[in-house]
């Protein structure tokens, strides 16, 4: 029997949900759906993008050190180059290691989390 579930939302933890989400609608061209001090939903892509406040937030540590990377966003673009220096211009900053930076690019955000672009997920792939 199928389920009725259905992927809603993804949550991201930070310090500061106003700051970080800013930098990610305009990494994605997103609108605010809802914002409070302590939570901000993002809205345009098939889910929503939410960013919470956890008091004593500790950004992850990639690829390796005391706190592990729980989640990371993969961003599709045909152009690395190009998008890299767009979100680099944004605020995010280039990971020390780039494990295959011909098909993807491991950036940092303004609040620590690992996220890539990518040139390996197709155009039109999951619409």
């Amino acid at each position: 029997m199928a389920g009725t579930a259905r992927l809603g939302a993804i949550s991201i933890d930070c310090s500061d949900p106003s700051s970080l989400a800013r930098f990610y609608q305009q990494v994605l061209d997103l609108t605010i759906l809802f914002e409070s001090p302590d939570m901000v939903a993002l809205q345009g892509a098939s889910v929503l993008l939410t960013f919470q406040r956890v008091a004593d937030h500790q950004p992850p540590q990639w690829p390796q050190g005391s706190v592990p990377k729980q989640l990371h966003l993969e961003l599709a673009a045909s152009d690395l180059d190009a998008e890299e220096a767009r979100i680099l211009g944004l605020g995010a900053s280039k990971a020390e290691i780039q494990p295959n930076p011909d098909g993807w690019r491991v950036l940092v955000d303004p609040a620590g989390h690992p996220f890539c672009i990518t040139n390996l997920i197709p155009e039109g792939t999951y619409s």
